[in-house]
């Protein structure tokens, strides 16, 4: 899901699901910083794939908790999103 965020407000102002580009090493760091994409929220992502979205201005937040989406956003934007243990082995 892609989700824009008011950050003045802390409220979603838009969500929207749209397919992926595809899965080949390095083409989902640079699709998302085409789409404005700053910042990534997932429970887990390897190293090198960290690495691919930071050398695209994306920010990554890894480890994270809570499985909805909104709910992510709305406690990452709150400063109130928890991170777990890092579980990815690659």
């Amino acid at each position: 899901a892609l989700i824009d965020v008011d950050e003045a407000k802390n409220e979603i102002v838009r969500k929207e699901i749209i397919p992926s580009p595809g899965h080949q090493p390095g083409l989902l760091p640079v699709w998302l910083a085409e789409q404005g994409i700053s910042v990534i929220i997932a429970s887990g992502m390897g190293s090198r794939a960290q690495e691919l979205f930071r050398q695209n201005r994306i920010k990554v937040i890894i480890n994270v908790v809570e499985a909805n989406p909104e709910k992510a956003v709305l406690d990452y934007i709150g400063g109130r999103l928890e991170v777990g243990d890092d579980v990815c082995d690659h």
